[in-house]
């Protein structure tokens, strides 16, 4: 037989990047400030690609909720949900998260990823998933977990998913998943356009939230509500690694649907489930997102003024209207090296290549949070423009 790991040549992709010294992946932080910035190798950067939109991971409320409940809990859970692993406090969060949604019931899970996996227990092999281009690679892994048929329609595309409805079997079952903040582009989901159709054709749809529950929205409730459209989603499921500033992630829906998926998802009944600090960290986000409506304001209105300063040194920022500015480069070496001279220049960014991004797509994904100064966002400019010009990418 051949030798499986003849397969793993990842160093072989990421040669050329680092006998350059541009590999960007796996920087360890040594340090998170509660100033938008992180220590890595003993340097001060500016925290440009963070997810943590609002800047709650350093909050001192959520290090005293996750400490209180390490006090009174323990560090972990010691088991799954379904057996001994479940928590009052995870039940409280469950009703609040429902609530906030406008849902009947929650599911916590120990991960986003692993909140999204648990749809594949909705549909079976003569099932059709209809999938935005762009989705997440777990609600991906979840259609795959199924057996289910994934249709993917081009991003935003209605006209093209509504072929592809017509052409589903109507004597199976469907659901349309898709994102309501995609995490690469920033783009937002035709939450409008995506609920008619999909009330037109009878499926369900199914709304992604990681990136924008938190920081869309009038009350924070994403984009559904942003769209005024929060009772058109029939599912959400949310990540607490990105507004929520800890980890874990959640399903919100019919209590009919919880019930069976908490027995039936594999990702929610074979795991170890969500520890005490981490879920009391996000009851105490929600909290601040209830209540604190300025840190979204804040984060968007960064978000405007360093597109805008990006798109006028001459970088193609993309038409976002959220806190992610894709800077696109396209060749993968080009763009690791773009990664290196903002590094070297005191920003920490991100570097998204295939399979991340389709292939010719590669791009310096930057984030606005709520920490980041008037200063911060200049310094963030400067270094692109110095950047950009040392490698010809702008005049």
């Amino acid at each position: 037989m051949l030798d499986a790991f003849d397969r793993c040549r990842l160093h072989d992709d990421f040669q050329p990047v680092t006998e350059l010294g541009a590999y960007p992946y796996y920087r360890p932080v040594e340090e998170r400030l509660a100033t938008g910035e992180v220590v890595v190798g003993g340097r001060v950067l500016v925290a440009a690609g963070s997810n943590d939109y609002l800047g709650l991971s350093a909050d001192p409320r959520l290090k005293d909720a996750a400490c209180r409940a390490i006090r009174s809990l323990g560090a972990g859970t010691s088991g799954s949900r379904l057996v001994n692993g479940s928590l009052a406090l995870h039940e409280t969060l469950e009703q609040r998260l429902a609530a906030f949604l406008g849902q009947e019931a929650a599911m916590v899970t120990p991960t986003g990823f692993l909140a999204n996996l648990a749809l594949g227990a909705l549909v079976g092999p003569r099932d059709t998933v209809l999938a935005d281009q762009l989705i997440h690679a777990s609600l991906i892994d979840a259609v795959r977990l199924s057996r289910a048929r994934l249709r993917r329609y081009r991003h935003n595309d209605l006209d093209h998913l509504e072929r592809l409805l017509d052409g589903c079997d109507p004597a199976a079952a469907g659901l349309i998943v898709t994102e309501g903040m995609f995490s690469t582009t920033g783009t937002l989901c035709d939450v409008p356009g995506t609920a008619a159709l999909a009330r037109r054709h009878g499926v369900r749809l199914v709304l992604d939230g990681a990136h924008d529950l938190g920081l869309l929205g009038p009350g924070g409730r994403g984009a559904a509500e942003h769209h005024g459209l929060l009772p058109a989603v029939d599912l959400h499921t949310l990540a607490f690694s990105k507004c929520f500033g800890t980890t874990g992630g959640a399903v919100a829906g019919p209590e009919q649907i919880m019930v069976y998926l908490r027995h039936h998802a594999r990702s929610m009944v074979f795991s170890a489930a969500l520890s005490p600090a981490s879920t009391a960290a996000a009851l105490a986000a929600l909290d601040i997102i209830e209540t604190e409506p300025e840190r979204r304001h804040r984060a968007l209105a960064a978000a405007v003024r360093l597109r805008a300063d990006l798109a006028g040194l001459g970088f193609g920022t993309g038409a976002s209207p959220t806190t992610i500015i894709p800077v696109h480069v396209g060749d993968v070496v080009l763009c690791c090296r773009l990664w290196r001279e903002l590094f070297d220049e005191g920003v920490f960014a991100t570097a998204m290549v295939p399979p991340s991004v389709p292939d010719g797509q590669a791009l310096i994904r930057v984030s606005t949070t709520a920490l980041h100064t008037d200063a911060q966002l200049d310094r963030i400019a400067s270094a692109f423009a110095t950047a950009g010009r040392r490698l010809g990418l702008i005049p």
